[in-house]
């Protein structure tokens, strides 16, 4: 078996009395993405200058294609990591394909790979024009950009997405799904969700430093026990009076039952069998719904420790 592309074993990073982030251990593979989840502080992109080697773990192991990203060994695996920072600058004065043309040398491409790139995020029309005329959409498209330069083996994106219109985003996300299929590693670090759960393959979500769940979408659905949303129509108000069915409705809308997953085909099964049904939605929790469970939980548990000790004392 292939050895991880990314591995963090117990890795964490302190700044004096802040733990930016505390102990972490992930394994990532070649041609898996990765979407990495929290709010502002979370620990994302401490995560992210880790495995750049930007900087240095306070304790435990980071390792990308073998070796400490931080080391001088590193330094001829580096051409192959794209990163988009989430603050995208570029040389004002310059134009786009001059700027692109730059970093692309950088990597050992040459101009024509820069152009190609351009007219993959689609600003070729204005790739002769100063960058301090583009827009922050086009400087977004113009970063993406930078980060495809050589098809890396691992892409990091920060905020990819911030800055582009409906068409942009859909069009970037085919990127990474292509750059995926040719067995590129990703990690999509995002705080937009919609959208983003049918193009990763893992979740990681944190918050203040910590990892609070990992694992495919099915799993973290698994471990937070959210209920299915199934929505039956043309019953005609005969579910609140089914003995097995009615202990379902939701409180919010009679017209949905609220179905805990492992009851789900069973509760579908009574519903087909009733007569009049038309039609049944069913709907599982979304990647924010799960995000939302885990993110309350770890809060009513900060919550819970804060107040704890002043009880004991009083």
């Amino acid at each position: 078996m292939n050895s991880p592309l990314v591995s963090l074993t117990n890795a964490g990073k302190s700044y004096k009395a802040l733990d930016a982030l505390q102990s972490v251990s992930l394994t990532l593979n070649e041609g898996e993405v990765l979407g990495l989840f929290g709010h502002n502080g979370a620990g994302k992109t401490t995560m992210m200058k880790l495995i750049l080697g930007v900087i240095s773990p306070s304790r435990g192991q980071v390792q990308v294609m073998g070796m400490a990203p931080d080391s001088k060994e590193a330094w001829h695996c580096r051409s192959k990591v794209g990163y988009l920072p989430e603050n995208v600058s570029f040389y004002e004065q310059l134009t786009g394909l001059e700027v692109l043309t730059y970093f692309a040398k950088l990597k050992g491409f040459d101009k024509k790979h820069a152009i190609d790139l351009l007219e993959q995020v689609g600003i070729t029309h204005a790739m002769k024009r100063q960058v301090k005329t583009y827009s922050k959409g086009m400087r977004q498209r113009l970063g993406l950009a930078q980060a495809f330069i050589g098809e890396p083996k691992l892409l990091l994106l920060d905020e990819p997405t911030v800055g582009l219109d409906p068409i942009a985003t859909h069009d970037f996300y085919q990127t990474v799904d292509q750059l995926k299929s040719k067995g590129s590693s990703v990690i999509l670090c995002s705080h937009v969700l919609p959208g983003v759960e049918q193009h990763i393959d893992r979740a990681m979500i944190l918050s203040t430093g910590q990892l609070l769940a990992m694992g495919t979408l099915a799993e973290l659905r698994q471990q937070a026990a959210l209920p299915v949303a199934i929505k039956p129509s043309g019953l005609n108000g005969s579910v609140a009076q089914h003995q097995m069915l009615n202990s379902f409705i939701s409180s919010d809308c009679d017209n949905t039952l609220m179905v805990p997953e492992q009851e789900k085909l069973a509760v579908l099964r009574e519903l087909l069998s009733l007569e009049g049904i038309d039609d049944i939605h069913v709907e599982s929790a979304n990647l924010e719904q799960v995000y939302q469970h885990f993110l309350s939980k770890h809060e009513t548990n900060i919550r819970a420790q804060q107040t704890s000790p002043a009880q004991g004392q009083s």
